[in-house]
């Protein structure tokens, strides 16, 4: 079997990213964190996430992630298979996060997507049935 393993992510402010993800994923924890040096860039880090994966969160990101409406090369989301889409869009709207793309779905899945603090767009997948091939159903 194949899973991710952790995304490393460069943010600019450590807690208010910790904040969105904590509201996602209240089961998950603060694994580690600590200071280092990237490439002579101080940063502080953080692992966030369970026994199997996690978020590597490293702070003094400067700059902006690229437009997400345009065709920069770079990364244009990242996805997690969830079990209560309605339960997140209300945990993430506590704290003034709302959705950039409503939550769609059908009989097998649904999807709703969030702009991190960051700029990074995350998609939150649920599946409906346990059987791949009525999950991985695609429109031509």
């Amino acid at each position: 079997m194949v899973h991710l393993e952790h995304l490393n992510l460069v943010v600019k402010n450590l807690q208010e990213t910790l904040n969105f993800y904590q509201s996602a994923f209240p089961h998950w924890k603060i694994r580690g964190g600590g200071k280092s040096e990237w490439y002579g860039h101080p940063r502080n880090w953080v692992h966030f996430g369970d026994d199997y994966s996690y978020l590597s969160l490293n702070d003094n990101g400067t700059g902006e992630n690229r437009q997400l409406k345009q065709y920069q090369v770079g990364l244009a989301h990242f996805a997690f298979v969830i079990n209560d889409v309605k339960g997140l869009i209300k945990r993430l709207a506590k704290i003034g996060i709302k959705p950039s793309v409503a939550y769609e779905g059908d009989e097998n899945r649904g999807s709703v997507y969030f702009i991190d603090p960051n700029g990074y767009e995350v998609e939150f997948v649920v599946y409906y049935n346990d059987q791949p091939y009525l999950r991985n159903q695609y429109d031509s």
